[in-house]
């Protein structure tokens, strides 16, 4: 297992099954993160399963581009994990990984960055950000937040 660049964790008072069914729903990650907008499944798989791939699309101010993912692990209610891809160029991995606890679960988003030097210096133009590192760790948290917030309500 690669060494997270940023991450953050929360506890949910939902099922590990509630939230791993939020987080795996890649469509609706727009509602819950302050850059991911949503996309769509493409391909064969389709869904949470490792293999699937998926079109997402992500705005920072009036700055927008597309990003495609590869699931890489999606184990119904403990873990799910994606790599980020520019073209053959794996640039991050996320992770979810769900542990359950006696009121609901605690859930923990990692971010790894896989860029190279090249790539760094595209995605500062691209999306505005000069401190990937830093804007990713503040960013899990509202994510985290928010996905709590829709857990709670959904369990």
């Amino acid at each position: 297992m690669r060494t997270p660049t940023a991450s953050a964790t929360t506890t949910v008072a939902a099922s590990p099954e509630t939230v791993y069914h939020l987080v795996s729903d890649l469509p609706r990650m727009g509602e819950w993160s302050p850059e991911n907008t949503g996309g769509r499944w493409v391909g064969t798989p389709t869904g949470p399963v490792v293999g699937a791939r998926f079109a997402g699309t992500n705005r920072r101010g009036l700055r927008r581009w597309p990003t495609t993912t590869v699931v890489t692990d999606a184990t119904p209610g403990r873990r799910f994990a994606f790599e980020t891809r520019l073209g053959p160029v794996t640039a991050a991995e996320w992770i979810y990984e769900i542990t359950p606890t006696g009121t609901g679960c605690e859930v923990t988003e990692s971010w790894v960055d896989l860029r190279r030097a090249p790539v760094v210096a595209i995605g500062r133009v691209v999306t505005g950000v000069r401190d990937r590192a830093a804007f990713t760790r503040d960013m899990l948290t509202t994510t985290l937040e928010k996905l709590k917030a829709t857990a709670e309500r959904e369990d």
